[in-house]
């Protein structure tokens, strides 16, 4: 390996620019660890990177969806050792001080910066990681490609279970096919969801719908392009509406189909990010129906435990989700493939520390 690794940057400012380099490896202080990566997943977040629709400090290596094992450890690091085998909350560099740290939600600080668009992040064979307290131990179970999903999984888990929008008994409908879509299924039903419907379009039909009819956890799956959803939940629900409806799109057409499935009093998640700077939304229908409307970004800590539990429990659903494997050398492929929604998740695999 030498001096240098291969890592996949952004390497300025503006749509494109990002490249595989040859980069120096990363040197660590006394309270930083170095994480030798063994897997990083794809996030819409690097894609939105890409096209320059997210906020980012270039020349900087992508990806924060990671798993790995310590490789180094500064010398005042306390309970962590060479071999542990971690994933980690990507709040870095929040200042710890402000209003939203000091009450416990360092995932918005205003100072963050995080792994993958605020410092160098996992689309590398060794990352430097500053802020040790926000490791957590994978499970002895649990291989390095389904540990690397903890990081989605754990902002579904913020979204759908610790902010309460699911109740026992209720029916929950999603929009979205795509893995935090899935997972927000997945996440209902193991919640107590009575019955999960996923709702999609006909360019989900290549590869994710046909995958979700297969999921124990996902009782209906509808394409709104052949079947009318409003419909289907009237049947479904006796008239009344889903209970909690979770739009992980970012589409302003299914804030439309929101309004009109969720029940009065209803709840909608919010996930789905559009990348636009206003979209149509229909408020009146919303204001109407008196519903608890809830936005959502990143993880909380309470999350990621509970996270990697539920990986360890169901790692075979969850390993479905993984639909790319692949070196770096293959990122603009991989890119392409998920933008035109040909998979679901990609796993970026390292090998050599």
């Amino acid at each position: 390996m030498g001096n240098g690794m291969k890592a996949l940057v952004k390497t300025q400012k503006g749509k494109g620019f990002v490249e595989v380099l040859d980069v120096p490896l990363p040197t660590i202080d006394e309270s930083d660890v170095l994480i030798a990566v063994k897997a990083c997943g794809v996030c819409g977040t690097d894609l939105h990177i890409y096209h320059d629709e997210f906020p980012y400090w270039p020349p900087v290596i992508l990806g924060h969806e990671f798993s790995g094992e310590i490789a180094a450890v500064g010398g005042k690091v306390v309970g962590w050792k060479i071999g542990d085998r971690v994933v980690g909350e990507p709040h870095t560099l929040a200042c710890g001080s402000c209003y939203l740290c000091r009450t416990g939600n360092p995932q918005i600080c205003a100072q963050k910066r995080s792994p993958g668009w605020g410092i160098d992040g996992a689309f590398a064979l060794l990352m430097r990681w500053p802020e040790p307290r926000l490791l957590h131990r994978m499970p002895e179970s649990l291989d390095f490609d389904v540990a690397a999903l903890a990081e989605p999984l754990a902002n579904v888990v913020t979204d759908v279970v610790l902010t309460q929008s699911i109740i026992l008994g209720d029916v929950v409908a999603v929009t979205g096919p795509g893995p935090i879509g899935i997972m927000a299924c997945l996440v209902a039903k193991h919640a107590g969801a009575r019955h999960v419907v996923l709702i999609g379009t006909e360019v989900d039909e290549s590869t994710r719908l046909p995958l979700c009819r297969h999921l124990p956890a996902i009782d209906s799956v509808i394409n709104v392009q052949r079947e009318d959803v409003v419909t289907h939940i009237t049947e479904l629900t006796g008239g009344r509406g889903v209970d909690t409806f979770i739009e992980a799109s970012g589409s302003p057409a299914a804030f439309v189909t929101g309004a009109r499935i969720v029940k009065k009093l209803g709840t909608v998640t919010a996930i789905g990010l559009t990348g636009k700077p206003a979209v149509d939304f229909p408020y009146d229908q919303f204001m109407m129906k008196s519903i608890r409307y809830l936005f959502n970004v990143s993880t909380k800590y309470e999350a990621w435990d509970r996270a990697l539990n539920i990986l360890a429990a169901d790692p075979t659903s969850y390993r479905k989700l993984i639909t790319h494997s692949a070196d770096l050398a293959q990122w603009a492929a991989v890119f392409g493939d998920l933008e035109q929604k040909k998979g679901l998740k990609a796993i970026f695999a390292f090998s050599g520390v």
